[in-house]
């Protein structure tokens, strides 16, 4: 979350970042309220404690000297103020709830770099790789769904009638894919990146140290007899890593990886395109996630983004990069590029992987900081993420892009050694 120091000293800067966003300056009139009224009554109840203190000296004296009857009198003031201190102490504690609870829901400020707009048809495209848009033959001009059944690959009615709408299940060459796409995304970036398996199902903190909660409450799925969330993505349970831990400067930046299912439910997909794997709610990823301090985040924002766009290059589909508006940005982010691939059988293009930089954002929210390289003190790390291949989008691209004209479709050469060697799904 917001650092409560821009709204006491960079007040202007927050709510000029903050309306490029689209949020009302009544949020940003609430916390410097809020936080007025906190400081108020802190100090109100600091004084009154001291007060006490001093009470209780002026007692204990006069308790020595043999002075009960006026040690009585200052006893009874004193616990008239206790009163009153324990009074302001629960008011404060009632105010800094309120003011961290509006703190959670409140955006990341966007970068300087971040282009202005405020939806998605205001995204600055960077770059388009690969895209030739006379090149497509019709055989290529087939959507997904429609092969991967013909193919028997894709089997979107059984996974309907197991789990219910936007569920699908994959099978014989299709499934191994899906297995093939995550294990060459792994193996392309264990060079740096740890690889870890995180747990699935995670605490409602966990959530809330990356911003999916409170405010994305109703895109998470929720058990609520354990009170504990399907991860929507590995970004979840990697960024809670180090929460409440101090990183020793020198371990920074610290790579990690990770191969999970991921599960949203997709609450505002309302009147859009649901086909196939268009959107679904449950999808397998291979998430890419650093720790940084504020000077090696840059370098990292490129870093992963390279490496996501490597293996949509060798996997052949076209792409464009998407450079996102401020007011496009997800909720905790600061700068987002996406790369979408052109899928030809639906004719659109699909976005594969958001890489972003989240500043110190949820590092904050997850108490995350590290040493400072002088030894003094600690700062606030600084927390990024991207897609190194999310599977549904990228799966629906490579079955359009190298459908054949006998219905069969290619498999990219690098991911052959992943399929036992298969060149063709026929």
């Amino acid at each position: 979350m917001l650092d409560i120091r821009l709204f006491r000293n960079e007040l202007e800067q927050v709510r000029a970042g903050l309306s490029r966003r689209g949020e009302s300056s009544e949020s940003v009139d609430a916390v410097v309220r809020l936080d007025d009224e906190v400081r108020r009554i802190n100090t109100e109840r600091d004084e009154l404690r001291s007060r006490i203190r001093a009470l209780s000296n002026e007692v204990g004296q006069l308790m020595r000297d043999g002075l009960k009857d006026e040690a009585g009198d200052l006893q009874a003031e004193s616990r008239e103020l206790g009163a009153q201190e324990k009074q302001l102490d629960a008011a404060s504690d009632a105010a800094a709830h309120e003011l961290r609870e509006l703190l959670l829901r409140l955006p990341n400020l966007p970068s300087d770099d971040a282009p202005d707009g405020s939806t998605e048809h205001d995204n600055v495209v960077a770059r388009v790789e690969n895209y030739d848009p006379g090149s497509y033959a019709d055989h290529q001009r087939v959507p997904h769904w429609e092969t991967g059944e013909a193919l028997g690959i894709l089997d979107v009615e059984r996974g309907v009638k197991m789990s219910g709408s936007m569920f699908v299940m994959y099978r014989k060459a299709g499934a191994a894919m899906v297995r093939a796409l995550c294990q060459l995304a792994l193996d392309r970036n264990a060079d740096l990146y740890e690889e870890v398996r995180p747990p699935t199902l995670v605490r409602a903190d966990t959530m809330v140290s990356t911003g999916h909660l409170p405010k994305f409450a109703d895109d998470a799925y929720h058990l609520e007899r354990d009170d504990l969330y399907a991860i929507p993505t590995a970004e979840v349970p990697l960024t809670s890593l180090a929460r409440d831990e101090i990183l020793d400067h020198a371990a920074l930046p610290a790579r990690y990886m990770a191969h999970t299912s991921c599960f949203r439910r997709e609450a505002g997909s309302a009147g859009k395109d649901t086909r196939g794997l268009l959107r679904v709610h449950e999808f397998d990823k291979v998430e890419l996630l650093a720790y940084t301090t504020a000077e090696q985040a840059p370098a990292l924002h490129r870093e992963i983004l390279d490496r996501a766009e490597a293996l949509i290059r060798d996997l052949g589909l076209a792409y464009r990069i998407l450079d996102l508006c401020a007011g496009d940005l997800g909720n905790s982010s600061r700068r987002t590029f996406d790369i979408e691939v052109y899928a030809p059988g639906v004719d659109r293009w699909l976005e594969v992987s958001s890489v972003s930089w989240f500043g110190d954002y949820q590092a904050r929210r997850a108490n995350i900081r590290h040493r400072s390289a002088e030894g003094k003190g600690t700062e606030v790390c600084h927390t990024l993420n991207g897609s190194a291949l999310a599977v549904p989008r990228v799966w629906a691209g490579i079955v359009e892009t190298h459908r054949q004209p006998d219905g069969s479709v290619a498999v990219p050469e690098v991911l052959q050694p992943y399929l036992r060697g298969l060149t063709r799904i026929g």
